[in-house]
């Protein structure tokens, strides 16, 4: 199939309007690098202000009626905004869900285990999604499985908070614990 659009006139996704791409706009409202509003121009008289300047005319805001450029230096500009992104993305935590599994039938020993581990997932700022299985006909003591998983949440309460109660999927019942405080 063939293009009604020549390849120049397409836009590019890719590239940043910056410069001679602002000319396909008539007029722009030029705002100059030191924040002084300089006014709506013809957008090669406001490249010829930016080139004056030894500076980028760069788009602010496309959906301004007239668009809206600023006079910058556009490397300058990006080195700072990927600056921004990479401290936000440092300052970030990541929560992840790590999965205990559980029978309704558990022995002591082994609920200790597991409650020792969800400890330490909670410690860390982990959420711990509690997975007890059913197998062939211990889906009817659905009420015993939904008290160990609440003494469970109990055990657990100085730690973490129940987000999601017991939830029975199928053969699964379900519960979601989160941490109280912030991961250390």
């Amino acid at each position: 199939m063939v293009s009604r659009f020549k390849r120049a006139d397409r836009p590019r996704q890719d590239v940043p309007d910056i410069n001679e791409r602002l000319t396909r706009f008539p007029t722009v409202r030029l705002i100059n690098s030191d924040g002084s509003n300089l006014g709506v121009m013809d957008s090669r008289d406001a490249l010829q202000v930016a080139r004056e300047q030894e500076l980028d005319m760069v788009l602010v805001s496309p959906d301004a009626n007239p668009p809206v450029c600023r006079v910058q230096d556009y490397g300058k500009f990006k080195y700072e905004k990927e600056k921004r992104a990479r401290e936000a993305k440092k300052n970030q935590m990541q929560v992840e869900v790590k999965e205990l599994k559980f029978s309704y039938q558990i022995a002591d020993h082994d609920y200790q285990v597991r409650l020792r581990a969800a400890r330490t997932f909670l410690a860390k700022g982990d959420r711990v999604k509690c997975t007890l299985r059913f197998k062939g006909r211990e889906a009817q003591h659905a009420a015993i499985a939904e008290q160990l998983l609440t003494r469970f949440a109990k055990d657990l309460e100085e730690l973490g908070q129940v987000t999601q109660r017991p939830m029975q999927e199928g053969r699964l019942m379900i519960q979601i614990i989160s941490p109280l405080g912030k991961k250390s």
